[in-house]
């Protein structure tokens, strides 16, 4: 008979520790560690042998191959992210800070899928039947037959699963609150989370029946709870957006059925999350008009070209350690292309504080972005205002050259379908896209500094080199 005893685990990052710490080795993170009850290992010495096992049959890789059938959920967006539809059988984890409104996509999900003539089952931990009825009154979308259940027991929820036809999709909101007897810990620990999204992941493996897991997000943006519930789902998604924007971008981190670089781009508005179809034309709507410090990035989310602004402020600092504030991009990245810009471009910016902002509330994770935000750096370093019919994109190296980037035609087409004339990137083979947009290729990081700084003012520019 197996052996019970206690284990120390990390509530932050789901390390075990032989024994408590006040900090945990592997996060760093103080009091998270709390014991918990595991199972010893059975087997002489704990190694697990063949006696009692059956055999698997093993086939080749020359097998036939069978599409996975999806279904879609109606909303566009949702089912560009997810790769056509939602798989039959597929765990997915969809994660997002409080009131970035998470509960309202999936109930406006599970209310098209309702009206289409399917199953759908919402389970909540965290809010009870009236509640959610309140909100989708509120969405207009209290006519859908939508099964509803206020539950955390995993053994129930499971039980009523299985009574009538199997549910087409079941979304259980959220699985930090889910808790299952069969471990015996605390709801929100590490091993009942583990336990609970295993049981579900099972169900939905042996059922046929696509089930979502919503889980809570820590304060630095990661799902909580334990990295392996991340590895045993088929898909994770992560609901991002400012609170004081409407735009909210559900983008794809991980996804066994489809591309893991797309994202959805949707509007909150008082009647829900509405599809935003043109995503360049929303965050370049309100653009400022001839202002040192504005550059237009032409990126790529997945297949889809986006143009952003790209905001910077460079201001003299009183401070020994000038301050550097960014938001939508990495900071890390930004260092780099400040170190850059003063070794190879003689930028003297070490007693400056440095602002950046991408407007909209968009999160630029692309390397692409580095000539985008250069661009707008030395324009306002040097009160240069850049011209309004460019768009910028390329990558720098740490040597001060520009690399080239991927989908370069795909850039330039959209830009020019917005009304931009020019291209400033890296120089290649491409030299004009669909449409007749010149493109002036870049090799260095001289030319473009050169360039803008010959825009500036002249006492700016003298004092910028000097």
């Amino acid at each position: 008979m197996a052996k019970s005893r206690s284990t120390f685990i990390c509530q932050s990052c789901g390390a075990t520790h032989n024994r408590w710490n006040g900090r945990c080795e592997a996060c760093e993170a103080w009091n998270t560690i709390v014991e918990e009850a595991a199972m010893a290992p059975s087997g002489k010495g704990g190694v697990v042998t063949a006696r009692g096992g059956r055999a698997v049959a093993l086939e080749s890789l020359g097998g036939p191959v069978e599409t996975a059938p999806r279904f879609q959920a109606g909303i566009g967006e949702l089912d560009r992210v997810t790769g056509g539809g939602f798989v039959h059988g597929s765990a997915l984890l969809l994660g997002g800070e409080p009131g970035i409104g998470k509960s309202t996509l999936l109930i406006q999900a599970a209310a098209a899928l309702a009206q289409a003539g399917h199953r759908i089952v919402y389970i909540s931990g965290e809010e009870a039947a009236a509640q959610i009825r309140m909100r989708a009154d509120r969405l207009g979308l209290s006519g859908a037959p939508v099964e509803l259940g206020a539950e955390t027991n995993v053994e129930d929820i499971l039980a009523t699963l299985s009574r009538g036809t199997v549910p087409r999709l079941v979304v259980i909101d959220s699985i930090q609150t889910m808790w299952t007897s069969t471990v015996d810990s605390a709801p929100g620990t590490v091993t009942q989370v583990r336990a609970s999204a295993q049981a579900l992941i099972r169900y939905a493996k042996t059922s046929g029946a696509a089930v979502i897991l919503v889980g809570h997000v820590t304060k630095d943006g990661q799902i909580a709870g334990p990295r392996v519930v991340e590895h045993m789902v088929d898909a994770v998604f992560s609901f991002e957006g400012e609170q004081g924007h409407a735009f909210r971008i559900l983008r794809a981190q991980k996804n066994r059925f489809g591309p893991t670089d797309e994202i959805g781009v949707f509007s909150m508005t008082g009647r829900g999350l509405e599809d935003v179809a043109n995503p360049s034309a929303l965050f370049l709507s309100s653009r400022e008009v001839a202002a040192p410090g504005v550059a237009v990035f032409a990126g790529i989310e997945g297949t889809r070209p986006i143009l952003v602004e790209i905001q910077a402020l460079v201001a003299p600092s009183s401070l020994g350690t000038p301050r550097r504030a960014v938001v939508g991009w990495d900071s890390n990245r930004l260092s780099m292309v400040l170190a850059v810009l003063e070794a190879h471009a003689g930028l003297r910016l070490g007693s400056h504080d440095v602002f950046l902002n991408v407007a909209g509330g968009l999160r630029i994770q692309e390397p692409a972005a580095d000539i985008a935000v250069a661009a707008a750096l030395v324009s306002s370093f040097t009160n240069a205002v850049l011209p309004m019919d460019s768009v910028f994109f390329g990558e720098i190296s740490l040597s001060g050259s520009v690399r080239p980037v991927a989908h370069a035609g795909l850039r330039m087409k959209e830009s020019t379908r917005l009304g931009f004339a020019r291209a400033i990137g890296p120089a290649g083979p491409l030299e004009h896209a669909d449409g007749g947009m010149a493109l002036n290729g870049l090799t260095s990081l001289d030319s473009l500094v050169a360039d803008i700084a010959a825009r500036g003012s002249r006492s700016t520019r003298a004092a910028a080199m000097a």
